[in-house]
């Protein structure tokens, strides 16, 4: 019965989603079901699917009532999960079904909204249901609601979207990963708020108000009630220490947090994540903040875009679960991530309305910040807001703020005070706060206007607490500063330089001492920086090691793969075959012949590595990312690539392709070395044959040895381990350690394998082409070479260590675009303040900062202006308000 139940169950579902035009993958996108899941159940394939997936693939293609209970009548879900015709108790609160219906709470309750399925309770009240096992303890039952007729209970099963349930129970795997990431996260921004200096001397004031109505959605979607209920008033004000109450009594769960640039939405946004975490109530959620800037919702998902962001930012996610997908797909697909995207307003302006589309297509709990400005284009665009969203606005900081922070963060003592008795002591910013709260001249109004976010505070802080000598008065100077925006640029202006004045060096843990940094070379280094980011059509904020030298043209990157892999070809021909020499196992060849086969050898394999690396960027297939497996033996039960032989297949393909390329060239090379050595053939086409059966056999050992090798490597990848890209250092280092240890496996792996492989393919072939040599020295010493070259080609121009270092540490520092200790360079920014970590990737401490430093980068070395269109106005004038 339960097999005819499911198979009747995938072909209504088919039926359905072919009659709204609609793929799996878009069908997944609008129901946050994964693709797999939608496919196992038309295929019939999955039996223990659960009643809420239904009710979200049902909203999804927008039923009817009858199309809805014919769904749900075809469930063959556990025993457990199936709802009954009257109420019943469920952690703590009642249920009942009338239709299927899922709603959520009424009467303006808090809308924490369990795991299990929300139903219309008999006689119309509104109950929600949760799981017995939930992850947090259930919310209070709410009050019942106004009678509903029982005419009106199908009506409203049909018309009224399902609140956002809380996750089910995890499985123990889930739950020790949710609770280790969860773990991560809080480690990682506590780390980030002291660097960032939030509490010294205290937390700047960041308060909020509720947002303007056109910008949200309707208070009865926000609060989840049925038809017919009027929704109580939200208290949506609030400051930064009641953040997470405000979040909690949020029925959906998703909140839009609105403010000026420089307001403190990113502060904000890591003051949640970690007040949730410290909760007395453990989350039934991760928070994990997401930077936005970098998604482009017109090539990847909402859901694929958490997930690659969780396997760059915890590479230990890879991992997979029985299901076959990563951890971090199944935390996600469990609904155990709690998004906080953070700058909205960062992603491309083409991209903001589908960006938001994408984003109501989902139902999942959120937090978003945004710049109203661009928020509020985005809604214009979508003709919508974010659905089901309540939404705050970030107000400005007050005269009264001022007073209260600036003359605390000012530690300087005036070199005329008496330091016994503290006579004579004037602070540093008395006379400007005098001024400020006093008169309503149009300087100090455009002061007080200035000073009114968080950012600008900070970086009058830096430059004239900070700074010995630094007089706070010249802002009020009207002749140097006539508007807000050179007031502005002047803060952006002076604060590389005065984080980089000369310091006495501190001792590191280690013994050595912190250097002092040129600030005119590091401003430089910095502007450099920044303007990389803008490179192409958008803006990026995220600065990855891995991708600093993409900043090179496709012409000058191809140059390069061909020089550095003609280079390690070249040097592997010469050290092998001059070790080899004196015992004669080449033969009577002299030392210049081996330095002419390692030239020719090289030269003819960079340049087939170039052609297949021209043939890869066409199809946009050469950016190397961060490898997230180190080699374990044995590792087969964590294994990251799936089913042992998927795994396998994929990679031998991929490898394979890349040995053949070095067989064909190294073909060549021994053709043109023979006919230099012993002269032409009596003809032409002796030549070419004889390089054609090269090509073949060349191919064919160096391939399959590539692909066999890779293939069996594949078998000893494991995960890396929860710490392994806490900050963007750590992950450098420890792909520096998987590089090396790959190297060490590779190279005698090949030589063996092309040994050994070159007998097999000369015995297949050799009633095919003719008699063919393959003797043992000979076969050691070519997979010597190509072991040893073809590891160190991939090493330093495939993976993303080896592009790292032959770019980031060679080539743009000996153009002067970065300083030779780049990663000593990196960290001290970050220490400076200069940079924050953000993940495994390092950002400019704000979007502001970054573009000054991008366009003073520019206009002092000549460079045209990237992915925007110049302005007319004047360089301070075109900064963001």
């Amino acid at each position: 019965m339960g097999a005819e139940l499911t198979d009747e169950l995938g072909t209504l579902l088919r039926r359905l989603r072919k009659r709204a035009r609609l793929t799996q993958e878009q069908l997944a996108e609008r129901s946050t079901v994964s693709v797999r899941t939608i496919r196992r159940l038309e295929t019939g394939k999955s039996a223990d699917h659960r009643m809420t997936t239904l009710h979200l693939l049902a909203d999804a293609l927008g039923v009817d009532a009858e199309e809805r209970r014919q769904l749900t009548d075809s469930w063959s879900g556990p025993a457990s999960d199936v709802p009954s015709g009257g109420a019943e108790r469920r952690g703590g609160a009642s249920a009942g079904v009338s239709g299927g219906a899922t709603v959520g709470a009424s009467g303006g309750e808090r809308g924490a909204v369990s795991g299990g399925e929300t139903a219309v309770a008999s006689g119309g009240a509104a109950a929600v249901a949760s799981d017995e096992q939930s992850v947090v303890p259930p919310p209070p039952s709410p009050p019942a609601a106004p009678q509903v007729p029982p005419a009106v209970a199908a009506t409203v099963a049909a018309t009224v979207a399902p609140a956002v349930p809380m996750p089910r129970s995890p499985t123990p795997v889930l739950a020790d990963a949710a609770a280790s990431l969860a773990s991560e996260v809080g480690r990682r921004w506590r780390r980030e708020e002291g660097q960032r200096r939030v509490h010294d001397p205290f937390p700047l004031p960041v308060r909020w108000q509720p947002l303007a109505r056109e910008l949200t959605d309707h208070p009865e979607n926000v609060q989840r009630l049925q038809p017919g209920h009027v929704a109580d008033g939200l208290d949506l004000t609030g400051d930064v220490r009641s953040v997470v109450d405000t979040y909690r009594s949020i029925a959906s769960g998703r909140l839009v947090i609105i403010g000026r640039a420089g307001s403190g939405k990113s502060i904000l946004a890591i003051r949640f994540a970690l007040d949730l975490l410290a909760a007395p109530e453990a989350p039934a959620r991760v928070p994990v903040i997401f930077s936005l800037g970098s998604w482009d919702p017109a090539a990847t998902t909402f859901r694929d875009f958490l997930i690659d962001r969780l396997l760059q930012d915890h590479p230990h996610l890879a991992r997979r679960v029985a299901s076959g997908s990563t951890l971090a797909a199944a935390l996600v697909d469990a609904d155990l991530i709690l998004p906080v995207l953070d700058g909205f307003d960062e992603i491309a302006e083409g991209l903001r309305g589908p960006a938001l589309d994408a984003l109501n297509a989902t139902s999942l709990p959120l937090v978003l910040t945004s710049r109203r400005d661009e928020y509020a284009r985005a809604v214009r665009a979508a003709h919508t807001p974010l659905v089901w969203a309540a939404g705050i606005e970030l107000t400005d900081l007050t005269v009264e703020d001022l007073a209260a922070y600036l003359p605390r963060a000012d530690r300087s003592v005036p070199a005329d005070t008496d330091t016994d008795t503290g006579t004579g002591r004037a602070g540093t910013w008395d006379a400007v706060l005098d001024r400020l709260r006093s008169g309503d001249a149009p300087e100090n109004v455009r002061l007080a206007e200035v000073l009114r976010t968080p950012l600008m505070v900070v970086l009058a802080r830096t430059l004239y607490s900070e700074v010995p000598g630094k007089d706070p008065a010249e802002l009020l100077d009207a002749a140097r500063f006539p508007t807000t925006s050179h007031l502005e640029e002047h803060l952006l202006a002076g604060f590389v330089p005065a984080v980089y004045q000369y310091r006495a060096p501190e001792r590191n843990d280690d013994g050595t001492r912190q250097r002092n940094w040129d600030p005119d070379r590091s401003e430089r280094w910095l502007g450099y920086l920044a303007h990389s980011l803008t490179q192409g059509a958008s803006e990026r904020r995220d600065l990855a090691w891995w991708r600093l030298g993409h900043t090179l043209r496709v012409p000058s990157r191809i140059v390069y793969v061909t020089l550095v892999c003609a280079l390690c070809m070249a040097v592997a021909t010469w050290l092998v075959q001059l070790l080899a020499l004196p015992s004669g196992a080449l033969g009577p060849m002299r030392v210049e012949t081996v330095f002419l086969q390692g030239a020719l050898v090289g030269l003819l394999t960079g340049v087939a590595f170039g052609l297949a690396y021209s043939l890869l960027n066409a199809f946009r297939r050469t950016d190397a990312v961060p490898s997230r497996v180190r080699l374990r033996l044995p590792a087969a039960d964590r294994r990251i690539g799936g089913r042992p032989v998927r795994a396998f297949t994929v990679r031998f393909g991929f490898m394979m392709l890349g040995g053949s390329v070095l067989g064909v060239g190294y073909a060549w090379a021994v053709a043109l070395l023979r006919a230099l050595d012993y002269g032409l053939p009596r003809s032409d086409t002796a030549l070419v044959r004889d390089a054609l059966v090269n090509m073949l056999l060349f191919a064919l050992i160096f391939g399959l040895s590539s692909g066999l090798v890779f293939g069996i490597l594949a078998a000893f990848e494991a995960p890396m381990d929860i710490t392994a890209a806490a900050t963007p250092l750590r992950m450098l280092s420890v792909n520096r350690a998987t590089v090396g240890q790959q190297f060490l496996v590779l190279v005698p792996m090949l030589t063996a394998g092309i040994a050994l492989c070159g007998y097999v393919v000369t015995d297949l072939l050799q009633d095919l082409v003719g008699p063919l040599l393959w003797p043992l020295e000979g076969a050691l010493l070519i997979g010597a070479v190509a072991g040893l070259g073809g590891s160190t080609s991939y090493v330093f121009a495939f993976t993303a260590w080896g592009q790292w270092l032959t770019l980031s540490r060679v080539w743009l520092p000996l153009t002067g675009k970065l300083p030779w200790d780049t990663v000593a360079f990196l960290e001290d920014a970050y220490r400076r303040g200069v940079l924050r970590q953000a993940g495994a990737v390092y950002q400019f401490r704000h979007i502001r900062l970054q573009r000054h430093l991008a366009h003073t980068y520019r206009h002092r070395h000549g460079h045209g202006s990237h992915g925007a269109s110049p302005s007319k106005e004047p360089a301070a004038s075109r900064l963001p308000s």
